[in-house]
């Protein structure tokens, strides 16, 4: 992903590579990948990327605006939900664990059980 960002580096754009993404905007794709914030992007920590994921992805993603980050401890069974408000910053949601249904703020249709993902 090619993101806008204003103050990495001096630069008007970053490359990040997220575990999974949804973009609901086909025009944001090409060749390349996709150029804009998607609405989703979900972050697998593990013990040699949590910092980049925790701190300074999670800056980078919000100054992109994307809609919606979850960060996922596998080891600890917990997942992290953030959601842009109208101010453009995140707000954390209640932390889930193995035993909740995970619902999306931005896809009301979409609830996961973690007792099957973290199963």
């Amino acid at each position: 992903m090619r993101l806008p960002v204003s103050q990495l580096k001096g630069e008007d754009t970053t490359v990040v590579q997220p575990n999974l993404c949804v973009v609901c905007d086909e025009s944001k794709l090409d060749e390349q990948g996709c150029a804009g914030a998607p609405d989703l992007v979900v972050e697998i920590l593990s013990p040699g990327n949590s910092t980049r994921e925790m701190r300074d992805k999670f800056s980078v993603y919000e100054e992109a605006s994307v809609r919606e980050y979850w960060m996922v401890n596998a080891t600890e069974k917990i997942v992290l939900i953030y959601v842009l408000n109208a101010e453009d910053r995140y707000i954390g949601l209640a932390p889930l664990t193995g035993e909740d249904l995970l619902r999306s703020s931005i896809f009301p249709d979409l609830c996961i059980d973690l007792k099957e993902v973290f199963a």
